[in-house]
């Protein structure tokens, strides 16, 4: 069992930033997870934003690419996500996830477990 519980979500002006963070809490503390940030905006389909491995190797989704940072603190059991140059079409509900199984992209993470999810809203 992994429990997620996201922070850090709030209203930004466009080009601002933010940073989202996500502590982890796992029943068995060495058990490894993929862990992804994803986001969804009203009336949208939730997508994936960025992903890391315990190896450390990131996946981004195109839009964020140059301005999204996903970062882990293993020892300390959390996942980070920094947000630069900010657009009104990042607004949304983010999540963050933990996978149990393996995907090489964020595009193909099927998350077990969610957390209750961080508003963004990134205003003109």
């Amino acid at each position: 069992q992994v429990q997620l519980m996201e922070s850090g979500g709030g209203s930004v002006q466009v080009g601002g930033s933010l940073t989202l963070s996500c502590a982890v809490s796992k029943s068995k503390p060495y058990s490894n997870y993929l862990m992804g940030w994803f986001r969804q905006a009203p009336g949208k389909e939730r997508e994936g934003v960025a992903g890391i491995n315990f190896d450390g190797e990131v996946s981004y989704e195109d839009s964020v690419k140059g301005r999204f940072t996903i970062s882990q603190d293993n020892a300390k059991n959390s996942v980070s996500l920094q947000m630069n140059s900010l657009k009104p079409e990042d607004s949304g509900m983010y999540y963050c996830a933990a996978d149990s199984g393996w995907a090489s992209t964020i595009a193909a993470m099927d998350p077990d477990y969610w957390g209750q999810g961080t508003q963004v809203t990134v205003s003109s």
